[in-house]
C-alpha cells in the first residue's frame, strides 16, 4: 500500500524497524524540549501529514518501552487518524509516573499502525439473538 505523506519535520519518514514490525515510530518534531510533569498531558507535534485511502485509519499507539520504563503513554489509548483528516499528526502523551519526563526533538514518542476498517450500518430491532454468554459482562468468566 502506498500512502501520500507531507514531511515538514526535521526527520525522515516513518519506517518499519524490522520485517515483522506492525508499527512505524513517530518522532517528536519540536523546537524546544517538553517537560511532562506527573499526570500532565500535551500534544506533541510530528510534522507529518498523511492522506489515507477511505476504509483505512492510522492508529497512534504508545511505545511499550516508554510506557514500561517511564510511565509515558498515549492519553486516549489508541488515537485514530481518519482517512479524511489532512492536518498535522499530533500525539497526545500523558505522564503516569511520579517523575517529570523530558521529551526532546527527535525522540521516538509513539507508533503508527495502518489498519483497514469496515463501515457498519445499524439495524434497529426489538430483540437480539441468544448466546450462551448473553449479558454476562465484566468479570463474568472469573477474571
Amino acid at each position: 500500500m502506498k500512502i501520500e505523506i507531507i514531511n515538514k519535520s526535521k526527520f525522515g519518514l516513518p519506517k518499519y524497524e524490522t520485517s515483522g514490525s506492525a508499527g512505524m515510530d513517530l518522532i517528536a518534531n519540536i523546537d524546544e524540549p517538553i517537560v511532562l510533569k506527573p499526570l500532565e498531558r500535551q500534544v506533541v507535534p510530528t510534522g507529518l501529514y498523511i492522506s489515507l485511502p477511505e476504509g483505512y485509519e492510522a492508529q497512534i499507539r504508545a511505545r511499550s518501552g516508554l510506557s514500561y520504563k517511564h510511565g509515558i503513554t498515549t492519553a486516549n489509548g489508541i488515537g485514530t487518524i481518519d482517512s479524511d483528516y489532512r492536518g498535522e499528526i499530533g500525539v497526545i502523551l500523558v505522564n503516569l509516573s511520579n517523575e517529570e519526563y523530558t521529551i526532546n526533538s527527535g525522540d521516538r514518542i509513539a507508533q503508527m499502525i495502518i489498519a483497514k476498517y469496515e463501515k457498519a450500518e445499524f439495524i434497529e430491532v426489538e430483540e437480539l439473538s441468544e448466546t450462551t454468554r448473553n449479558d454476562g459482562g465484566f468479570g463474568h468468566t472469573g477474571y
